[in-house]
């Protein structure tokens, strides 16, 4: 499966005076990013800090206060292509990754297990009220935080929605149980290879560690949107004209889906169910015992693709099938990490990326610390407007704020918080965002009528964000 972050770039139509304004497409943005490091080059002074490895944790950390000026290296528009090829050369290993999960998540898809898991909740849980609410939301937050499911959520939209309506609610209720359980688990990105996976590869720590804060966050996550849409889904109940989407609910509220035309669970789900607890299981000893990487977890998923497909009957040639269709839907996301890997590269053969770290740690030295990582954090959710792939924006942002956070005392760990709160909490508003407007297209739930439902919760999940950087920044997390 493809998260958000890693679907097709989604353009968002503004009118103005009658014309069209569309956002860029995200190569297009990336590739103006490498242009202007580029530019950088030739007007930032060329710089660099003395690096050495750290004798405790084994990363190469940067030495206060040891940045010196070095001769000026501009890099010439000519060379600008042979960057951006080396920067997917450089990300190989995370490219190839990116693309391995891919076609593996399509094959676990390709079961049917999600939709079977789906109808079977949502018919045991039927007649049980607002209680619903949270159980979906928690059932997607698991996709979320394990395979970075977003963009598919738009498939399960039609069954949160007819089970919101047969309980007397309505499609923004269904429609926010699904999609914002994707979102919180995302977030919160346990397991996520996408988002904190790769983050944590660049920033040199251990994958998935620090886990146990951000369960934390997962946790007070669903809390607060369960309490929220349950207090809408009340009012709508209590009295339907108050519902946001009452036009739709009078256009489209007779219609629903039948029950029991759902997926029904078989023995290859349970099975595919069984084979992925004990992967993930599998995954967490590999990567904190044995100091699993990026190859070590390719071959995992590969590994656990192969099994998930051979349970459910699958022969080879319908798993590699599988896995090619997969590997094909995830091009975007790979492909950014590589581009956004050419920024780098041209910043550090200028000699300049050390001289916007070094500008940047003398503009927050003397802060309080949590306005440096708050600073950090909201860095993050502006970048994540223009460049909505996750990886994408991992690749281009953590090889600055890794070192920043070196030269400002703030732990590595912390950064990559910041960073997948930054690039996870503001994608139910974007307009770029390939699960919201998909989502919203399936529901017939106009944009203008999501913000005004959802921008307060937007603002209670940006104070969490906020709240938790502080405080891992406190404990030194």
């Amino acid at each position: 499966m493809k998260t958000n972050k890693l679907a097709s770039n989604v353009a968002s139509p503004v009118t103005n005076k009658g014309k069209k304004l569309r956002m860029p497409h995200t190569f297009v943005i990336i590739l103006c990013m490498v242009l202007f490091a580029a530019v950088l080059t030739y007007i930032l002074p060329a710089g660099e800090f003395e690096r050495v490895e750290d004798a405790n944790s084994g990363n190469t950390v940067v030495v206060q206060d040891s940045y010196q000026h070095v001769e000026q290296n501009p890099i010439s528009l000519f060379n600008l292509p042979l960057a951006v090829v080396q920067g997917l050369v450089s990300a190989s290993d995370t490219v190839f990754f990116i693309f391995i999960v891919g076609g593996v998540f399509q094959i676990i898809n390709s079961t049917g297990t999600i939709e079977a898991v789906a109808g079977r909740v949502g018919k045991t849980f039927m007649n049980r009220g607002l209680v619903i609410i949270p159980i979906f939301l928690t059932l997607f937050s698991f996709g979320g935080f394990t395979i970075g499911m977003s963009a598919e959520v738009m498939a399960f939209v039609p069954i949160g929605i007819a089970i919101a309506r047969a309980l007397g609610y309505d499609a923004l209720t269904g429609t926010a149980m699904v999609m914002l359980g994707a979102a919180t688990g995302f977030t919160a990105g346990l397991l996520n290879p996408f988002n904190v996976g790769i983050a944590q590869s660049i920033a040199e720590i251990p994958m998935f560690s620090g886990m146990w804060l951000r369960a934390i966050i997962l946790v007070v996550l669903l809390i607060a949107t369960s309490f929220y849409i349950i207090r809408y889904a009340k009012k709508v109940k209590k009295n339907p004209s108050s519902s946001i989407v009452v036009q739709l609910e009078k256009e489209e509220g007779h219609k629903n889906i039948d029950m029991t035309s759902l997926s029904s669970m078989k023995v290859n789900h349970y099975l595919t169910i069984i084979a992925i607890l004990a992967g993930f299981g599998f995954l967490i000893w590999g990567v904190s015992e044995k100091g699993w990487w990026m190859q070590e977890l390719a071959a995992f998923f590969l590994a656990l693709g192969i099994i998930v497909g051979f349970l459910s009957k699958y022969g080879p040639s319908k798993i590699a099938s599988e896995f090619v269709a997969g590997a094909k839907d995830i091009t975007f996301g790979a492909f950014i990490v590589g581009l956004a890997k050419g920024i780098v590269i041209v910043l550090e053969q200028g000699h300049v990326i050390d001289s916007v770290v070094n500008g940047l740690a003398i503009m927050v030295d003397h802060l309080p610390s949590y306005i440096q990582v708050l600073g950090m954090y909201f860095f993050q959710t502006i970048m994540n407007v223009f460049i909505t792939s996750g990886t994408g924006l991992a690749a281009t942002t953590m090889p600055i704020m890794v070192p920043l956070a070196d030269l400002i005392d703030v732990t590595r760990q912390t950064a990559v918080l910041a960073y997948q709160l930054g690039d996870g909490l503001s994608n139910c508003i974007l307009p770029t965002s390939a699960m919201l407007m998909g989502s919203l297209a399936v529901s017939k739930i106009k944009y203008q009528e999501w913000v005004k439902f959802f921008w307060p919760l937007l603002v209670i999940w940006l104070v969490i964000g906020g709240v938790f950087v502080i405080v891992a920044d406190i404990i030194h997390y």
